[in-house]
Parts: C-alpha cells; sequence; structure tokens
C-alpha cells in the first residue's frame, strides 16, 4: 500500500497489516491463536507466533481502505458473537492507529475451537 506525503511516499507492506492484525485478534481473550486449514488433510492448525501472519488475508478496496480476513481459534465456552466483535473492534483500531490507513472491513472466520481439560 502506497500512501502519499507531502514530503513523499510510504510504502507498506501488507505483511505489516498481516502482522498488526495478527497480534491484535490473538490479545483478545479466548483467542488461542490464528488458524490456517491444511490442504492436504483439511485440518486447522494453530499457527505459532512467529508465524501468524499467514492466518490473515489482506486486500484494499477501491477508496484504498484495508479489507482484512482473520481465520483464528478459539476457546471452548467463549461467546463466538461477542468474541467476533471484540476481535473486529481491536484488529480495526490496532490497523487504523499504527498504519493511518482506513479499515473498510474485518471479516472473522472461527476456523477451530480448542477444548482445554480441567482437572
Amino acid at each position: 500500500m502506497k500512501i502519499d506525503t507531502e514530503h513523499g511516499y510510504i510504502d507498506v507492506s501488507n505483511d505489516v497489516f498481516r502482522m498488526i492484525s495478527g497480534h491484535a485478534a490473538t490479545n483478545c481473550l479466548f483467542v488461542k491463536g490464528m488458524g490456517m486449514r491444511s490442504v492436504a488433510d483439511g485440518l486447522v492448525r494453530i499457527l505459532k507466533r512467529e508465524a501468524m501472519g499467514r492466518g490473515v488475508r489482506v486486500s484494499f478496496d477501491d477508496t484504498g481502505a484495508v479489507l482484512i480476513d482473520l481465520h483464528i481459534v478459539v476457546e471452548f465456552g467463549a461467546n463466538l458473537t461477542a468474541l467476533c466483535r471484540s476481535v473486529m473492534g481491536e484488529v480495526t483500531y490496532n490497523v487504523s492507529r499504527l498504519t493511518g490507513v482506513r479499515v473498510g472491513k474485518v471479516n472473522v472466520f472461527v476456523d477451530s475451537i480448542l477444548v482445554t481439560s480441567r482437572r
């Protein structure tokens, strides 16, 4: 994404938008990580912290607003509607604040629910 200024331009890589979005999403309570569906077996994998940007797809609309698709893994027991709204808000706020680019849409895909055993 190129941002024109009076002194020149700033070129922000899509990887930057992916990393900001992944970090913001995983900071939300009940989000256990970013998910990625394996092409080979169709199973969802939780991505490690350093690869969380792979669970995010970034594109831009005609107005230059960023469109973000997030694939997340959540903890069992979370209210999915409230959680996804929280993720949307957190990602929108952080991307806008850190890049200055308007966020057009954040779509959240819950790819898996992680059940942890309690003893």
